[in-house]
């Protein structure tokens, strides 16, 4: 009885065996228990999508205290720059097994204009006294577009970029009143609807204040209505709280732009305005007021469109020594209206 009962079990045993050989060679396979099954119990993180980081990040990006919009890429490296580089793409997703197997091609990407592509304003400094080489981009100018980045001869022009914080009015104007020189100003909107009387005051003192936009967004994002109306407001605004016209120059934010935005903002009868000295004075410098001294004495250079944000305490500090320092080398400070003459 013991003998019958051992074979039968030794035959299920065979034939349990064979059924499983069979199935994993069938391509099957037992369902996994939940608590076997990885996906059971830990899900699959979600993929994050990190923006990339840019090298050099902008001159002209000093960020709006109500947005801190992070700067854009457009500095300039002291000896070989380069142009701020696109932030990169993530891969593409390989294709599944099904779309392999459809020899399909991949559509075409639409055809895009590539006047409105963006390109961020950048110089490659050399040495002093040379004047810096500039973007290919330049190349593509026309006349009618007005654009202005380095002047000629011995004459040096200020201009101060205000996207962020005021800084030490007193203090800088004062400088300025000392040294008996008048400087160009690129105030955003939204500091001078808080500030009006420092419109006012800047005015007064006989400075150039120019177009900057209402809120220092980056245009190549906007529609052409809405470049319209940033610029337009700004207008009426300068209007009504110094009964004059607006000088018609006009910065773009972060030193971000296309040819069609040249067209359209020429078109609106202003020059856009850029520079052949900035640095990265939207952060604290790590020797102080010589840091400012230096990047602009090392870059100083006929006709030199000097950018500076005046929301920079190194700046303010640095102002009478730099300026005094420009004089020795025998330049003079000029407004941006004297391209106009």
């Amino acid at each position: 009885m013991i003998t019958i009962k051992t074979k039968l079990s030794t035959s299920l045993t065979v034939l349990m065996t064979a059924a499983a050989l069979l199935a994993g060679c069938s391509g099957g396979s037992p369902a996994a228990l939940p608590e076997d099954d990885p996906a059971a119990t830990s899900p699959s993180p979600s993929p994050s999508l990190q923006p990339s980081a840019s090298a050099t990040p902008g001159p002209s990006a000093s960020p709006a205290p109500e947005q801190n919009p992070s700067p854009s890429s457009s500095v300039v490296p002291d000896i070989t720059a380069t142009p701020a580089s696109t932030p990169e793409t993530s891969p593409s997703a390989s294709p599944s097994s099904e779309a392999k197997q459809t020899d399909k091609p991949a559509p075409s990407p639409s055809p895009t204009d590539p006047s409105r592509e963006a390109v961020s304003w950048y110089y490659m400094k050399k040495e002093k006294g040379e004047v810096p080489r500039f973007p290919s981009e330049t190349k593509q100018y026309k006349p009618e577009h007005r654009v202005i980045y380095v002047g000629t001869g011995k004459k040096v022009y200020l201009t101060f970029d205000t996207g962020g914080p005021l800084g030490d009015v007193d203090a800088m104007l004062q400088t300025l009143k000392d040294n008996d020189v008048k400087a160009n100003y690129f105030l955003a909107g939204y500091n001078v609807k808080k500030h009006p009387d420092f419109l006012r005051r800047l005015v007064d003192d006989g400075h150039l204040v120019a177009n900057h936009t209402m809120t220092h967004k980056d245009f190549t994002t906007l529609t052409d209505e809405q470049v319209k109306q940033e610029i337009e407001e700004y207008e009426a605004m300068y209007k009504e709280i110094t009964g004059e016209e607006i000088p018609r120059f006009f910065r773009f934010p972060y030193g971000k732009y296309s040819m069609h935005l040249l067209d359209l903002v020429s078109e609106m009868n202003y020059s856009s305005v850029f520079w052949s000295t900035a640095m990265r004075d939207w952060e604290p410098r790590e020797n102080g007021a010589e840091d400012p001294y230096n990047d602009i004495m090392n870059n100083l250079h006929d006709g030199n469109i000097i950018l500076m944000h005046q929301g920079s305490e190194e700046n303010i500090e640095a102002l009478d020594r730099i300026i005094k320092s420009i004089k020795e080398e025998g330049y003079e400070f000029g407004l941006l209206s004297d391209f106009n003459e």
